[in-house]
């Protein structure tokens, strides 16, 4: 006779239950067979913040598993289409971390004068509010002319919202705040038209900034830039593919070009550790070194 505590006896024969979350095992599969099917790598993405966006957007759909949907995202486009999206990266705004922009401007931006043409990536652009705050930035200190900005994310739909330069006029108020927050010089609502409940950014803004589609997690270095910002993208990132953004971003960086992360990244899987140092104190804002015995041209 068994007691309630007991387990159960396997089956003569039956496989050993090596305690494998069933979720698990499926959203593994799901990533393969996304990868597979339509070339979109989310496999080193953190396990936690994949299978919440995954859970979520299955309980949307009103389905039963994470089987049923990995069918469905093989087989519906569309509905990729909207995977897709609720594995995209879009939490962000205009000056976002008024510190960090404020930072920007006061140590950054006068280095980059030294150069007669600075390249500047904004990786993982998203729908691209941090861009267009670093093209205010960059008219504001009269580099708008010297510069070109490369706004670049895997998510087409984002990439379209953030060539269109139109945002919810409410974001408006907390965007104003950030930007006077962060050193503006000016009014904020000089670089946007109020349409009806929406907010125009100044086509001109957009005149220096070329959008692409780049895939941080499966394409491969982006030029030699001056600047590269990624902030706020890595730390959805397992270990694994921090490393080998980082380097890529290593690869993609003049020496003296400056890389931007998010308040709680740092450079620790990097593979080139000495081959950065950090700018300033509480900013995580880094600097590509030059090599030994060259001249700095930001330093007399």
């Amino acid at each position: 006779m068994r007691t309630d505590t007991e387990e159960p006896t396997p089956a003569p024969g039956a496989p050993p239950d090596n305690g494998a979350d069933v979720v698990d095992i499926e959203v593994d599969c799901l990533l393969e067979a996304v990868f597979r099917r339509w070339g979109y790598d989310f496999r080193d993405y953190s396990r936690a913040h994949v299978r919440r966006r995954l859970l979520h957007r299955m309980d949307m759909a009103g389905m039963g598993n994470v089987a049923e949907m990995m069918h469905r995202a093989l087989t519906d486009r569309e509905f990729f289409g909207s995977l897709l999206a609720a594995l995209s990266i879009n939490v962000t705004e205009m000056f976002r971390d008024p510190p960090f922009y404020r930072a920007l401007r006061e140590e950054i931006v006068p280095r980059l004068r030294t150069w007669p043409f600075v390249k500047i990536w904004h990786a993982g652009c998203a729908t691209g509010e941090e861009v267009y705050s670093m093209a205010i930035v960059l008219r504001e200190a009269g580099l708008e002319g010297r510069a070109r900005i490369y706004a670049t994310d895997f998510n087409p739909e984002a990439l379209r919202r953030a060539k269109d330069g139109i945002y919810p006029l409410e974001a408006m108020r907390n965007y104003t705040r950030n930007y006077q927050a962060a050193g503006g010089e000016g009014s904020f609502a000089d670089h946007y038209t109020a349409r009806y409940d929406s907010a125009l950014l100044d086509r001109s803004l957009r005149a220096n900034i070329v959008f692409s589609e780049h895939n941080l997690v499966t394409d491969g270095v982006f030029g030699e830039m001056h600047l590269i910002f990624c902030r706020n993208v890595l730390i959805y990132f397992n270990a694994q593919l921090q490393a080998r953004v980082l380097d890529l971003f290593h690869d993609s960086l003049c020496p003296g070009g400056f890389l931007c992360l998010g308040t709680k990244e740092s450079m620790q899987f990097s593979g080139h550790p000495q081959a950065f140092e950090q700018v300033l104190a509480g900013q995580k804002i880094f600097r590509r070194r030059l090599a030994p015995g060259a001249a700095r041209e930001d330093e007399p």
